[in-house]
């Protein structure tokens, strides 16, 4: 499942969960989810959920709908090691809303 959409893990829980679900049902999709830490410059460290499609076009599709960003193992995951870290570039900057999703209250603090 090589197209990627990554998503803050935050932004992937409680009601929001439920959302991705549903839309991944509705349109007949499915994907798999894996997790990857990114580590950016300054240091900061924060764990996305990977939702990985076999097609463009549904990946695409996910991406336009809840936003996040394209995933590229090959590229994002230290050359492609399964256990490698995804580094970014520039200083952390923490999303608490995306499109439709939001970091459930209990977990802004």
């Amino acid at each position: 499942m090589p197209y990627q959409v990554a998503l803050p893990d935050d932004l992937c829980t409680d009601r929001n969960y439920t959302l991705i679900r549903r839309f991944l049902a509705e349109r007949g999709m499915s994907c798999r989810t894996r997790a990857v830490i990114a580590v950016w410059d300054d240091g900061n460290q924060e764990q996305w959920r990977l939702h990985c499609f076999a097609d463009h076009e549904a990946a695409a599709s996910f991406l336009d709908h809840f936003g996040g960003l394209m995933f590229d193992p090959k590229r994002d995951r230290e050359k492609g090691q399964a256990r490698g870290v995804w580094r970014r570039q520039g200083a952390y900057e923490r999303i608490l809303e995306l499109g439709q999703l939001s970091v459930p209250e209990a977990l802004r603090n």
